[in-house]
């Protein structure tokens, strides 16, 4: 999982889907979102082959695929389980929020390989999932260039993201530049955690 966490950075108020606000994000008007179509390797199980991976936005009914997707996380088993215990990715945080997911076109029902989650007010990468046995095979770098481009149709010149602490790294490797440290908050997330910051350049 390259992910945030789902801790929460600041009090608000709590809502079926995740940390945020539960009124919707102010957005500016809906642009179509037409698949954008990728070619990796999506297994390390066997050799590698290249399939067609698409990013599209995120649906209603995906709703239940993602919940399983963030519960089932390998990078939250353990001492992390609390942050993800219970934790729903609902239809209405879908709605109020440009959430994208990374599928296997060619498999049929499109398999979801990950997602990830961009709030507006404040700008921030609220979630970002990759499932646990196609890691390493770039999809996760793959969504962090959708949602810079994102960012950048959407007038966005910096964006925060609290990183769970097993994917650190994976932050550095991708560009975002540590800011500091989102302090622990009890009970769901009792450690602390590294804050960075993507720089979105116009144009």
């Amino acid at each position: 999982m390259h992910g945030t966490d789902p801790g929460g950075t600041s009090p608000r108020p709590p809502r079926p889907a995740r940390h945020h606000e539960d009124a919707l994000v102010n957005r500016p008007a809906a642009r179509r979102h037409l698949p954008v179509r990728h070619t990796l390797p999506v297994s390390s199980r066997t050799p590698p082959i290249s399939r067609p991976v698409t990013i599209r936005r995120a649906v209603a009914r995906d709703a239940k695929r993602l919940t399983r997707l963030v519960r089932g996380s390998g990078a939250y088993q353990g001492k992390y389980a609390a942050a993800v215990a219970g934790y729903r990715v609902g239809p209405d945080y879908l709605e109020a929020h440009r959430a994208f997911v990374a599928v296997d076109a060619e498999e049929q029902g499109g398999r979801i390989l990950g997602f990830y989650s961009l709030v507006l007010a404040p700008p921030e990468l609220d979630l970002l999932f990759v499932a646990d046995d196609v890691q390493g095979r770039g999809i996760g770098r793959m969504l962090v260039a959708h949602m810079r481009s994102e960012a950048r149709a959407a007038g966005i010149d910096r964006l925060k993201v609290v990183s769970h602490l097993p994917a650190e790294d994976f932050y550095h490797r991708v560009g975002a530049v540590r800011t500091g440290t989102a302090l622990a908050n009890p009970p769901a997330v009792p450690w602390d955690r590294p804050e960075f910051e993507f720089r979105i350049p116009s144009g």
